[in-house]
């Protein structure tokens, strides 16, 4: 089985960043620690939000600038989150992490300012990829253009990236990254998609073009969430001709009988203000129930229908490392099988571990809870590379 052979990384968007001034503090934070503890090569998947990635991107000084802030610390950066486009550690991010929407042209230039940057601190001979929001979310995409018009801005996506190339010879491609209540969350949805992508492709004479530079993010935990089986989704993806440009390793928490009261206590801590924690749960007859997001309510007081189903699998990246969480489990065995089912790519993509919700967990291990628990964030993040470095080199009956 082949993997990339490029360094395993992990996503910043756990680290908050609001101007480009963040970004060389958060390598020697965060980044520097995190691989001294691994004791191995880690890459950096970078985010930085729309107004610090236009202020690096428009200062030649400012790209070499951090172009070498990466190499003096040992550090790679292959891949770029480019998914929340404002301030992902506000507050209260919750649905507004999907605006601007990919009918949007802030989204657009956004992806392409992030696309420029990344070619140009790209290491020599290598390919990179950005991850980006699937479409929009579904509750707010009710405009009959809605799909027309995104379909118009990944064409134009993939002519930007294209052009990025061909000027400075650093190939970039797009991961749309499927999710649960987007317009793009299950693999069915996600093919259909695509066909209705490169056909638009076909009929404006950019089909290679596009299929070179347009592909997917396979979260590992939202397909989870959606109760996917990962073999048969990336065997249908790979399929379709939808080519898997990044593959993000994740897991979800899951709760095994909601009937029991220590699980739903334990459920209740992770009920939080900041993000989107997208809840299901498999009822005995096969169908799943749906909520957009894990609430108080949902916890101490489920309807007869939520009690009844089991498991529920929630939308809230825990680490990859942990098979359980307390009284609570993990999607650990989906990530097992995903790891398995990507090695058999053609193409291997990049991986990047993204657990974002580190600074928001208090049922977590070690307790935490603060955004400026350095320490913890060091450790879980090191023992999340190690444990995803050990399921990669293990051979594939013992994954």
């Amino acid at each position: 089985m082949a993997y990339s052979s490029l360094p395993l990384g992990y996503c910043t968007n756990v680290h908050p960043c609001r101007t480009v001034a963040d970004v060389v503090p958060l390598l020697d934070r965060f980044a520097v620690p995190i691989r001294d503890r691994c004791g191995f090569e880690i890459a950096v998947g970078l985010w930085l939000p729309a107004t610090a990635a236009a202020e690096v991107a428009a200062s030649p000084a400012a790209v070499a600038s951090l172009r070498e802030a990466l190499v003096d610390r040992g550090l790679s950066c292959h891949t770029l989150n480019a998914f929340p486009h404002g301030d992902f550690h506000g507050m209260r991010v919750k649905e507004s992490v999907y605006l601007p929407d990919w009918t949007d042209p802030r989204r657009l230039d956004y992806t392409l300012t992030c696309g420029r940057l990344l070619a140009a601190i790209l290491p020599a001979g290598a390919e990179g990829s950005i991850s980006t929001l699937p479409l929009g979310f579904k509750a707010a995409a009710t405009r009959p253009t809605f799909e027309s018009d995104a379909i118009a801005s990944l064409l134009a996506c993939g002519r930007g990236l294209a052009a990025i190339q061909s000027e400075t010879g650093r190939l970039v491609r797009l991961a749309i990254e499927p999710e649960p209540f987007c317009l793009l969350e299950t693999t069915a949805e996600t093919v259909a998609f695509f066909g209705r992508l490169f056909a638009a492709a076909a009929a404006a004479g950019v089909e290679d073009l596009v299929r070179r530079h347009v592909g997917l993010c396979y979260d590992v935990c939202h397909q989870a969430v959606e109760f996917e089986d990962p073999a048969a989704a990336v065997a249908g993806l790979s399929a379709a001709g939808i080519r898997i440009n990044k593959v993000q390793i994740s897991c979800a928490i899951e709760v095994a009988d909601p009937r029991d009261p220590a699980q739903r206590e334990a459920l209740a801590t992770y009920v939080e203000p900041r993000y989107l924690h997208q809840t299901m749960a498999r009822a005995a007859d096969g169908s799943i129930l749906r909520a957009v997001d894990l609430t108080a309510d949902l916890v101490r007081e489920p309807s007869p229908a939520w009690l009844a189903a089991r498991p529920w699998r929630i939308h809230y990246h825990v680490p990859v490392d942990a098979e359980r969480l307390g009284p609570l489990g993990t999607t650990r065995a989906d990530l097992r099988a995903a790891i398995r089912a990507i090695g058999g790519l053609a193409e291997p993509p990049h991986l990047e571990v993204e657990t974002y919700t580190w600074p928001v967990m208090t049922g977590g291990p070690q307790g935490v809870g603060a955004e400026d628990a350095g320490t913890p964030i060091v450790t879980g993040i090191a023992n999340e590379l190690r444990a995803t470095r050990d399921l990669l080199a293990a051979p594939a009956d013992r994954r």
